[in-house]
């Protein structure tokens, strides 16, 4: 049965082996040819050496996940044929070097196409027609590898040239028509196949030079984008993964304008972007869990002096060091209860790479509008996932700087004579007048303990009532300010027979799997929380609408049904968790949102609340 734009293709090898280069030319390749692709990235916490690999998924139109089934295999080495030759389907093909790859070893199951490439003949022959050195092209085993993928599923080879002209620009020009040399040689090997052997595969992809303009893009440089957007000028960073890549991207970009700090450690960096946001500049750090334990403090200080600072923290595995480059959304409770006492801060996170640089604009200006520490929860799996999108809409994205101080504000501090009262609240809003360093009249205090009007020292009983009570009633603010379509969203039917909740990445899962449930019969809507803290309360007569609720984290501890079962007293006993480190499938969801609609999950007492609970444990993925 022939399979059009509907395609699920995966390359793997040694890190350091050109895997991610090649993945990133096969998906471009397929946007090129006007397809829609996502990307999901897996590798080790070290340099060089194990093992990783990236899948892409290609459809006809906005996909936001990946499957568990592999429908093209490519490699050039032995370790990704061993550790995924069992993922391929029947239908699906291999592509994969006989002299290091003997196909006895790999139990592949009946009707998978095997198309044997010696990349080093390939190579040599390049090194022939081009008069390039042959030992060194051997980073072009990647590119045969992804052609030879293209002429397998029909694609014509317009595409492939059209893609590495777009990589290869400058002075790197020049490298295009040795690497076409190996592409031509790759289809050649496909082309000699029988027509038996091609009628096996079912996969095709076919172009669509109809579809709008988009970007291929992952998380951290949406994330980036966003930021630049809403004119952050100053980002401070101690390198740590999954968050270095955001940093990264601003240094390679210094035409870009903003002043990036690499720091000794993670409390310089949260410090220094305190000092800048103190100064008027829009500025952030990004980190992930470790790097945000040790900013507590300074987030802490950054309360009590309402500093508009925005941390990015790109969650990961913990505890400690835990797993450093996989997948899990483990900090929102240490995002809305890290340091001591209280003070009020703003909790999001992105709901796909799209949302990624909307909610990285908006959170400026909350810190501004807001005067506090806003706090954005992404995580390892959309930082490094590849995702066809949209262009951004800019319309009506406009920077509010908050409540400034005002001309008038500052001659009467200069006519009084005692400094600027910076916490003083306006009776009307609640927010304190902010001047900026060196205006005249704008002097005033700045201090970790609690204090007055103007940041003088205080234990008076009446201005700590005073001022806590001030900076506490921000979250009222929030609640109320905050437009209800950025604190949530709910998509799907109405009269759903399943309400899915969740947070963060797990949200595009959830959307691929509408149709393809209720082509089941199982109606489902999505209710996701982009504000997490404090807790959108309106979302309260939703879920109590609902005829059935299922939470959706990559966590053990459903951190999100707790936050819930805290801001509206109602108990999620039904979940869908997973926490190998490693992202949740297409195929995952849809079986599991299944097996509750059948009743087939037998209730269990969870040890962490000891009442009844229906959970579904995902454990599938290298």
């Amino acid at each position: 049965m022939k399979v059009v734009n509907d395609f699920s293709w995966m390359i793997g090898g040694p890190q350091g082996t050109g895997v991610d280069s090649s993945a990133n030319l096969f998906a471009q390749a397929c946007a090129t040819a006007g397809l829609w692709v996502f990307g999901k990235r897996e590798y080790h916490s070290n340099i060089k050496g194990k093992h990783s690999y990236f899948q892409v998924r290609v459809f006809d139109k906005p996909v936001h996940s990946h499957v568990d089934d592999v429908h093209l295999l490519a490699t050039f080495e032995d370790s990704t044929a061993r550790l995924h030759a069992h993922e391929v389907v029947k239908g699906g093909a291999l592509i994969y070097d006989p002299t290091k790859i003997t196909l006895d070893d790999l139990n592949l199951k009946s009707g998978i196409v095997t198309l044997p490439i010696d990349f080093n003949t390939v190579l040599r022959h390049v090194a022939e027609v081009t008069g390039e050195d042959y030992g060194k092209l051997a980073i072009m085993k990647n590119v045969i590898a992804v052609a030879a993928s293209m002429a397998l599923l029909r694609m014509d080879i317009s595409h492939m040239e059209e893609t590495l002209s777009r990589l290869f620009t400058g002075k790197k020009a020049k490298l295009v028509p040795t690497n076409m040399a190996a592409v031509k040689k790759a289809y050649e090997a496909v082309s000699g196949l029988s027509k038996e052997t091609h009628d096996q595969f079912h996969y095709y992809l076919e172009p669509n030079k109809s579809t709008p303009k988009r970007l291929l893009i992952n998380g951290a440089s949406s994330t980036a984008m966003g930021k630049l957007k809403a004119g952050c000028r100053y980002q401070s960073y101690y390198p740590i993964s999954p968050a270095t890549d955001e940093s990264n991207f601003f240094e390679s970009h210094p035409e870009y304008g903003i002043a990036v700090v690499q720091c000794e450690d993670e409390i310089a960096a949260i410090d220094m972007a305190l000092g800048a946001a103190t100064t008027g500049v829009r500025a952030s750090t990004a980190t992930s869990g470790p790097g945000y334990c040790l900013m507590a403090e300074g987030l802490g200080w950054g309360g009590m002096n309402e500093v508009p600072i925005v941390l990015f923290d790109y969650q990961r595995g913990g505890p400690s060091t835990g797993l450093p480059t996989r997948q899990e959304q483990g900090d929102l409770m240490f995002s809305v209860f890290s340091g001591h006492g209280e003070y009020p801060r703003l909790v999001m996170a992105p709901a796909d790479i799209d949302d990624h640089f909307h909610t990285a604009f908006e959170s400026f200006n909350y810190a501004d509008q807001f005067q506090t520490p806003v706090t954005i929860l992404n995580d390892k799996f959309l930082t490094h996932s590849i995702q066809t999108i949209p262009p951004f809409k800019e319309s009506g994205l406009v920077i509010n700087r908050g409540r400034l101080a005002t001309q008038e504000e500052l001659e009467a501090a200069i006519a009084e004579g005692k400094g600027f009262p910076r916490f003083r609240p306006d009776p009307k809003t609640n927010m304190s007048p902010r001047p900026y360093p060196g205006q005249e009249g704008s002097p005033y205090w700045m201090t970790g303990d609690e204090h007055d009007d103007y940041g003088h020292i205080t234990e008076n009983p009446e201005t700590r009532m005073k001022m806590h009570e001030k900076r506490m009633k921000k979250y009222s603010l929030m609640l109320e300010q905050i437009p209800l379509d950025k604190q949530f969203k709910l998509v799907g039917d109405a009269n759903a027979d399943i309400t899915l909740i969740c947070w963060g990445s797990t949200y595009g899962v959830l959307i691929d799997a509408v149709e393809p449930l209720k082509a089941k019969g199982i109606k489902i809507n999505i209710l996701n929380y982009r504000m997490l803290h404090p807790f959108p309360i309106a979302t309260e007569a939703i879920l109590k609408k609902a005829k059935k609720l299922v939470v959706v984290e990559s966590n053990l501890g459903t951190q999100l049904g707790h936050l819930i079962r805290m801001g509206t007293g109602i108990f999620i006993s039904t979940q869908i968790l997973k926490y190998t480190g490693r992202p949740m499938s297409l195929n995952e969801i849809v079986a599991s949102v299944e097996k509750i609609h059948k009743k087939e999950v037998k209730p269990e007492v969870d040890p962490l609340t000891g009442t009844s609970i229906e959970k579904v444990v995902l454990t599938y993925g290298l």
